[in-house]
């Protein structure tokens, strides 16, 4: 089978092109996993961070990619969950240990035995994988296998953000960032709370002209001030002046939830400007997300079906990886990015 693999950590910005392509055998699944024939796989800023090192590190050699799109084409001993043609999906979360006190009140996300999709086992930058079938789910007819890619991650951690924000319908939503996740809070947030206005903060102008154009109530600079005060901000940048400038637009007692595994370290100066009188005080929160839970893929997966919510995508062949790596690094984003495998 084909595929882009990763070896070792590297500076995109020295070595542009960070994935390697090789031919593997097509693995066998295991006790109770599936071999998925990937159609479509999501590319994601968290591939940015596994290969520049700001994640734990990857299992090497790996293969890349957890918004994996296919279908079932071999099942191990004791799989039962799905047919052999099934359409599936599988996200960040490829397996947890089942039994910590974390995974037995379905926060297996922080589980210590995380294991995630594409870092510590292979993922879906390649022609096959395989993946323990409780972590594979239905997708919906109403998708594409291009428009469900996203969905995996990007929307199923933007569901889980939104709901850790506890924003009422018709209190004040702000996004910080522009890119495939925050596309999709927006087109969400607009259904479940339709009276809530929602103000996007976004580095580019392409990015905020997209953002108003799928109903944003406003968009302005990452530095701007917001016209309203915002009673939650979603922060799905990867640097840490958005942090601050999202803190001083909260409203008392609003709440800030950072959408993101690593910030960078480049302006990490910018933290010296938290003042606790203008950022913090009036009990103001931040909250972090940490992964996603299965419940999270099936739960926003089915919502999204309901809406239903359709993404925008720009597709490339799977040998272009490296180049929609460094175009996601560039910002050059409208919606979300996704390798086309078969």
């Amino acid at each position: 089978m084909k595929a882009m693999i990763l070896t070792r950590i590297v500076d995109l910005d020295r070595e542009p092109e960070p994935l390697s392509p090789v031919e593997r055998p097509v693995p066998s699944p295991g006790s109770g996993e599936v071999l998925v024939a990937v159609s479509r796989c999501g590319v994601c800023h968290t591939e940015l961070d596994e290969i520049e090192g700001r994640t734990p590190p990857p299992r090497f050699p790996v293969i890349p990619g957890h918004q994996v799109v296919g279908r079932v084409a071999g099942k191990g001993r004791g799989a039962v969950r799905f047919g052999e043609g099934d359409r599936v999906g599988v996200g960040w979360i490829f397996s947890a240990c089942g039994n910590c006190e974390f995974c037995r009140k379905g926060l297996e996300n922080l589980c210590p035995d995380f294991r995630a999709t594409g870092r510590d086992a292979d993922g879906g930058y390649g022609e096959y994988m395989v993946v323990p079938e409780k972590s594979a789910h239905p997708i919906p007819e109403v998708f594409s296998d291009a428009e469900a890619a996203p969905l995996l991650c990007a929307g199923a951690v933007g569901y889980r953000s939104l709901r850790l924000t506890g924003i009422e319908d018709g209190q004040n939503l702000g996004l910080t960032g522009f890119g495939a996740s925050a596309h999709l809070v927006l087109l969400l947030a607009r259904k479940t709370h339709p009276r809530s206005p929602v103000f996007v903060f976004a580095r580019s102008e392409g990015e905020r002209a997209f953002a108003r154009e799928l109903g944003a109530a406003w968009a302005g600079d990452t530095a701007d001030a917001s016209p309203e005060k915002l009673h939650a901000v979603i922060d799905t940048t990867p640097a840490w002046k958005p942090v601050v400038e999202a803190m001083k637009n909260l409203e008392r007692g609003g709440r800030l939830v950072i959408n993101a595994i690593r910030k960078e370290n480049r302006d990490r100066d910018a933290l010296l400007s938290l003042d606790y009188g203008k950022h913090l005080w009036m009990e103001k929160e931040i909250k972090s997300v940490a992964n996603v839970t299965g419940c999270d893929i099936a739960e926003f997966l089915e919502k999204a079906a309901a809406v239903p919510l359709h993404p925008t995508v720009e597709e490339y062949p799977l040998e272009d990886a490296n180049r929609a790596l460094r175009e996601l690094k560039e910002r050059k984003i409208r919606g979300g990015k996704v390798l086309r495998i078969r």
